[in-house]
Order: C-alpha cells, then structure tokens, then sequence
C-alpha cells in the first residue's frame, strides 16, 4: 500500500511514455474593477483561503495581490516544521487540525508537497521545562494529539545522535516527544494552493503591491495598488511581517511588534537525524533536509526591526549551542543564512477574523508559528469570509481579546522560533 501522503499522480508521471509539461499558474492578465473579494497577501495563507473559498463556497472571483513574488515573503523564509503539540485547549485544536490537513495536502492537490514525518522532541534542560512538558503532554492527550514525556533513556533510543552526558553546561533531563511532528516542502505547500485556486478562476497577480484601503463609514470598499485602484465586496490582509502597516492603512492598530527571525542550513550531509530536536532553554532548534542540509534557528532577535538582513551574532550564539547538543558537527560548514518578520503578539498567539472595518478581515500575528497553520488558516478564513461569521477553531483568536483580557498564552509552547 501506498503511503497516504505520496501522490498517486507522482507514480502515473514516473511510468508515463510521454512528458507533457502543464503550465502551473495561467498568464498574467490585467487586475479587473471588481472582485467578491480580494485578499492581500499572496503567501501561504492567503493561497490557501482564495483556494478553500473556490472549493468548499464556489466564490471564484477572488484576487490575490502579492508586492513581490508568489510566496516570496515569509512562506520561503520560513524552516517549515509541522506540530500541534501547543499548550491551550485552543492552540492544540486549532493546530491539530492543520495537521490533518497536511497529512492529506499530496493527495489533495496532485502535487507532492514531500511531507515527512519525523517525530518532535522538545527538550527539558531545567526542572521548570520539565513541568512545562509535562504540562503540555498531558493537555494533547486529553485533546487527543499523541505527546508524552520521555527520559534520557528513551531519547537515546529514539534520537542516537543527541549528546546526553551530564558533563555540558545544559544537560538534557528529559523531552517532551510528539511522533507527528513532521517537515514540508514549503514552497511545494504554496505552488499546490495556487494552483488549485488559479485552476478555480482565482486570480493571482504578482508584482502588485497595496497602497492604500478605501474605506467609506466604516465599511471597505476596494484597495488601491500600484496598478490601479481594485473594488471588492470584501478584503482580507495576510501580509506577514506587515500587518501593523497594512492594518493602518485599514484605520486600525495592532498590538503587534514586528522582529527578525533568523536560521541558516548547513551543507548537505549523508542522512543521520531523522528527528526535529527542539530546545527552549538553548534557543536551538535542527531538523535534516531530504537533501541533507541540516536547518537551523533559534529564537526572536530582541528587538523590533523591519528586516530580513542576517547577522553573525545570531550564527555564533546557535552554533555554539548547536555543538553542545551535537558536537561531531565541529567541521560542518554552513552554506546559507537568512531571517524573515516575524509579527509578535503579547500572548503569542495569532489574530484573526473580524477587525473595527466592516468586510474587513485579518489573518496576522503568526510570530515563528505560521507555516504549520497554513491549512487551517485557509479553511477557517474562507469560512470566515464566505458566511461573515467566524470560524469556531478561531474565535478565541479575535483581536477583542486585548481589550476584554482574554488572551490566550501560547509563550510557553512557542518561545522558541519553530
């Protein structure tokens, strides 16, 4: 039997006497006066809502704007882990669902997404952590998400390579271990949901950027862009790492702080870390490529900047680490490094929904958490637009909260940028 996330369309193109080539994405065309609705945004999550607005509500006069190129943004700078081992009854919902759609996403779109399970170990080097995941296990598995926590001697069993000596500055105590925690191609994730919506009717217009929202007594109307001014029924903005300036422009602020994330890959090597290793207390986080590049972050920079410049602080702090949990990798090279926005809420946790403008919603504050929301961002913001109301998996999300003191605290399972 055929593992559930291969694409059978992958096998009948390998045995195929013929090779025709399928465009993915129609040829541009100009941006038309009016559309139903029009999202900002065209990353991961803004793919991913115009797709299941084609697919489960039929509303195919949608336009994506994207300033740059498809999924240039956040969605390519991203190390694209997959989890729902979250800490609230509503973080670990909300994820686990986005991670049944991930299992399915090859199958669905015809296009392999190479989505690889591999097992998540969140590491306790204090016995703080170690309360933390024990805290943690024991919500997922009331919610149903298989977590448990291990000691040393299970993680030497599962993950060989990881140095569990007492004799380094930050001993590993135990983990917190989530077998579906999986990797993804990222950019495979969002070429699969445009193409499915441009297959739809959905238009996707690169290199077109917004510079303003028309808004008239408190209802929008349209956006003006750099190729003219658009109207539409409804708008939604999913511009990570600038959601507070689009956001203005819509006539509303954001408790929101935007902040650089770094990571960096190292040559590739033969395959010998099946596992993601995760660790908050070192601000470290190592998975291995299928092309054996092993991919490396840490946390946050500490301060809000709008960049994605990269820094040799952040590579000498993390490797540093890295060594510690893995010192056989002393001569490893690095071959890339690059940093992303990430736009960082009080209680670590995403704002979504409906916003003081009427007809206008937002998919924002994904901080280092949003590619493995991808799915279910697309599924509860379509519903969300599609019916005017939200979705249940997002209620507790909505940007009220701030100001009626109920947040939803994700910091204890989100400190660190995976």
């Amino acid at each position: 039997m055929l593992p559930a996330f291969v694409p059978s369309g992958l096998f009948r193109y390998g045995f195929s006497k013929k090779y025709p080539a399928r465009r993915h994405f129609p040829a541009p065309k100009d941006l038309k006066p009016t559309y139903d609705v029009v999202i900002i945004g065209g990353g991961g999550h803004g793919l991913a809502c115009a797709y299941y607005l084609a697919r489960y509500h039929g509303i195919t006069n949608v336009c994506v704007l994207e300033k740059g190129y498809l999924a240039g943004g956040n969605t390519a700078r991203n190390t694209a882990i997959v989890r729902s081992n979250y800490l609230t009854p509503e973080g670990v919902a909300f994820y686990d669902k986005s991670v049944q759609l991930y299992q399915e996403l090859s199958q669905e779109f015809d296009y392999n997404i190479l989505y690889s399970e591999r097992g998540h170990f969140t590491l306790a080097h204090t016995d703080a952590a170690m309360r933390t995941s024990r805290w943690r296990a024991e919500v997922n598995k009331q919610l149903g998400v298989n977590s448990e926590l291990i000691y040393p001697e299970d993680i030497a069993k599962l993950c060989p390579s990881l140095n569990l000596s007492d004799k380094v500055r930050y001993p590993i105590l135990g983990a917190l271990y989530h077998p579906p925690g999986s990797i993804a191609r990222h950019d495979a994730v969002a070429w699969g949901y445009a193409r499915g919506a441009a297959e739809a009717g959905v238009e996707i217009h690169q290199q077109t950027a917004v510079t303003g929202i028309i808004a008239e007594n408190g209802v929008v109307k349209g956006v003006q862009t750099t190729r003219g001014t658009v109207y539409a029924n409804k708008v939604m903005q999913a511009t990570a790492g600038s959601s507070s300036l689009i956001a203005k422009m819509a006539g509303f602020r954001l408790p929101i702080r935007t902040i650089p994330l770094q990571a960096c890959v190292s040559v590739p090597v033969k395959p010998f870390l099946d596992q993601i290793i995760v660790s908050g207390s070192l601000h470290v986080y190592v998975s291995q490529s299928s092309r054996g590049e092993l991919v490396m972050g840490g946390s946050t920079d500490p301060y809000s900047l709008y960049s994605t410049r990269s820094t040799l602080d952040f590579k000498e702090g993390l490797l540093g680490h890295m060594l510690e949990l893995l010192p056989m990798l002393g001569e490893l090279k690095v071959l890339r490094q690059w940093a992303g926005m990430a736009d960082m809420t009080p209680d670590f946790s995403p704002i979504m929904g409906k916003t003081p403008v009427e007809n206008y919603y937002i998919d924002s504050g994904w901080g280092t958490w949003g590619f493995k929301a991808t799915p279910v961002c697309g599924l509860t913001m379509a519903h969300t637009i599609a019916t005017g109301e939200p979705h249940d998996l997002i209620k507790p999300f909505n940007l009220e909260r701030f100001a009626n003191f109920a947040q939803v605290g994700e910091k204890g399972a989100a400190s660190v940028g995976h």
